[in-house]
């Protein structure tokens, strides 16, 4: 069964299909799914669908398009948030240069104090970064000791050398429906470099559908796309990809059952 690390089930598009999706599972052959916040609201979603589905658990942060604006208040519902026993992990939190929707500099600060309030609460982090890899990397770098509890980087979209600079931090890459994409080439390098036990799965469901449903909205079904794609890229068979990625979501986020 496979594990989607990453899925916006608290996004508009999909929130009123929640029951019918999460219903859908078993049937998809999908074991549970990580909700991903990105500010307060959308990570006291994900936590109220953690508890309102047995196979859903939640990750909360403030994503770097919702960093202005951020205040102690909001990190201190975050940390509350992070006592869920269904909270998995702090997350999204990073950079994203290709949009500037906060000012770089309140980025980079809210990205190290989320950092810091993640290695408080013991949980590992899953991160955003877009065209931004090298702030990302003397960030992540400079908070070292702060992480202890691991680190993700969601759809990742750096190059395979980043792969083996972020892997001396032990960190963990997903793939999505990126890799199904005909301009792919870039993606699936990385995808080749990283080692089999960082590798992991996910949707980033409403986004990032899989060809060949590109242009619809996603859901978490469609990793069965990606997994499907990875086995070919790799060489590998189905189910030791999901047995792979399975094991590896369950290693970095402890409190999946």
């Amino acid at each position: 069964m496979i594990i989607d690390t990453h899925c916006h089930l608290n996004d508009l598009k999909l929130l009123p299909e929640a029951s019918r999706i999460v219903g859908e599972f078993l049937n998809d052959g999908i074991e549970s799914a990580v909700c991903v916040g990105s500010d307060i609201e959308t990570s006291r979603l994900a936590v109220e669908q953690a508890g309102e589905f047995d196979n859903i658990y939640a990750a909360v942060g403030i994503h770097p398009h919702e960093s202005e604006g951020t205040d102690k208040k909001d990190y201190e519902a975050i940390k509350e948030m992070s006592s869920n026993p269904k909270t998995v992990a702090i997350g999204e939190i990073g950079l994203d240069y290709h949009y500037d929707l906060s000012p770089r500099d309140i980025q980079r600060k809210v990205f190290s104090d989320q950092l810091v309030l993640a290695d408080e609460v013991k949980l590992p982090v899953i991160l955003h970064i877009r065209d931004a890899y090298e702030d990302a990397r003397q960030i992540l770098f400079n908070n070292k000791d702060h992480i202890n509890s691991g680190l993700l980087f969601h759809c990742y979209s750096g190059s395979k050398e980043y792969v083996k600079i972020y892997s001396e931090l032990d960190a963990y890459f997903a793939f999505g429906g990126a890799i199904t994409f005909k301009n792919a080439v870039h993606n699936i390098e990385s995808l080749k470099a990283v080692p089999l036990d960082r590798l992991l799965v996910e949707t980033d469901c409403p986004y990032m559908t899989p060809v060949p449903f590109r242009g619809k909205d996603n859901e978490p079904k469609y990793i069965n796309l990606v997994v499907d794609k990875m086995a070919e890229v790799l060489g590998m068979s189905r189910e030791d990809i999901i047995k792979i990625t399975t094991e590896n979501a369950k290693r970095l986020f402890t409190r999946l059952k």
